[in-house]
């Protein structure tokens, strides 16, 4: 890839995933989480089932991923979003930024909850400042990475 791909950006709940989606989604999630980060610890955990999922595709191959909860009971029922995750070979080109726009626009038109909280990698700090997150916690382990609590407020 030498410029910004042509992308298809969908979004699905659980349910509409077909099983090809749903293994391509759990297959970059494993290899960035898992694989990419050595983080031994289960990604499927359960909650998948309650988010609504932002697919995107560069022809049939998944380079990106993220889901989004209404509300999530860890945050005070505040709307979030996670398992955010660029493919390696998609990262020079802005995507994670979009991305994480995209679900920021989304909840902001689907949802009632108008406040967005995450748990973002410590190191990722700066790049959710940019997009106006404010950290609102101190640092706590998670798997054996740094995290930090992070509040969005329309």
């Amino acid at each position: 890839m030498s410029n910004k791909p042509n992308l298809k950006w969908n979004w699905f709940t659980f349910n509409q995933l077909s099983n090809q989606q749903l293994e391509q989604m759990f297959a970059l999630r494993q290899q960035i989480f898992i694989v990419e980060q050595d983080c031994p610890y289960p990604d499927i955990d359960g909650k998948d089932s309650k988010a609504q999922h932002l697919l995107v595709w560069e022809g049939d191959v998944l380079i990106a991923t993220l889901r989004v909860f209404e509300s999530y009971k860890e945050y005070d029922n505040k709307a979030s979003i996670g398992r955010i995750c660029v493919a390696e070979s998609a990262r020079k080109y802005g995507i994670g930024k979009e991305l994480v726009q995209r679900a920021i626009d989304y909840v902001e038109n689907e949802f009632d909850s108008k406040d967005i909280q995450i748990g973002a990698q410590f190191y990722l700090k700066k790049f959710y400042q940019g997009i106006g997150f404010r950290q609102i916690s101190e640092i706590y382990d998670e798997d054996g990475i740094d995290h930090i609590h992070m509040l969005l407020q329309f």
